[in-house]
């Protein structure tokens, strides 16, 4: 008997794309009997509704279930293959080649829940939890994220996660950054062998003013916390912090590429 569809649900359209980047069952053992479109439609209901794991309604798969491909696909770098596939999907389709050569970072601090590890008090923002680290394209999307204590200053949140950057996007030449990164620029020079360029604020500036390239991070937070799982930090490991992040950008540009 067919449920009634949530509007997070994936279309048809968007199941016949990422059905074939999902890993296919192991050899041996009892056969898969669950129906994977099912468990992402799960996965994708818990981020946008910002539900808690138990609160699944009955009409999905067991929630343990649903939790344990999502973790399994956490753990086997599924999320991170997907993000990459689509990502460099849209990149084509807007004429761009797959590695960016510019790139812009920022960080997010956001409250936790009770628990958890890496928990710690950001000075600035006066927020107790943690921080997302996060470093975008052009388009603004996402190309790594981590998420470490909010008392990480941003000059050593950005070797965090830029660490193996270079690698990932050969191209990669330039990231823009505010002020706060000052002391990462000699470091991002000669270690991270990248221009961290600084985007200043105007002196004397009163008020909001639309800052050249910062503007596309901070666009993208707003995209990502427009998932209600992601407005504050409820994952007990940062890596479960990052995962989620990933399925959020990976909803957003399924339905950028397959629009419902």
């Amino acid at each position: 008997m067919e449920r009634e569809s949530y509007p997070s649900d994936l279309t048809d359209a968007q199941w016949k794309l990422i059905e074939p980047l999902l890993p296919e069952a192991k050899p041996g053992g009892r056969p898969r009997d669950v129906d994977l479109r099912e468990v992402l439609n799960g996965i994708f209901y818990l981020i946008k509704g910002g539900i808690a794991w138990r609160m699944m309604p009955h009409d999905f798969p067991p929630w343990g279930t649903v939790h344990s491909y999502y973790r399994q696909w956490r753990l086997d770098g599924t999320w991170a293959r997907i993000l990459d596939v689509l990502r460099t999907r849209l990149r084509h389709a807007d004429g761009r080649h797959k590695s960016p050569s510019a790139a812009i970072v920022d960080s997010q601090s956001v409250p936790t829940a009770e628990g958890g590890e890496a928990r710690g008090f950001d000075m600035g923002k006066r927020v107790a939890g943690r921080k997302r680290h996060i470093v975008v394209d052009t388009m603004g999307l996402l190309l790594a994220v981590v998420v470490h204590s909010a008392s990480v200053q941003d000059r050593d949140g950005v070797k965090l996660v830029t660490a193996g950057l270079k690698a990932r996007f050969p191209r990669l030449k330039l990231v823009w950054a505010d002020g706060a990164y000052e002391a990462a620029v000699g470091w991002a020079k000669q270690l991270g062998r990248f221009v961290l360029e600084l985007v200043r604020k105007p002196a004397g500036q009163k008020g909001f003013i639309l800052l050249p390239r910062r503007w596309v991070v901070e666009r993208t937070f707003a995209w990502l916390v427009r998932c209600r799982r992601l407005a504050r930090d409820y994952e007990r490991l940062t890596v479960s912090s990052e995962a989620m992040v990933h399925v959020a950008m990976i909803r957003l540009m399924l339905r950028r590429i397959r629009p419902a």
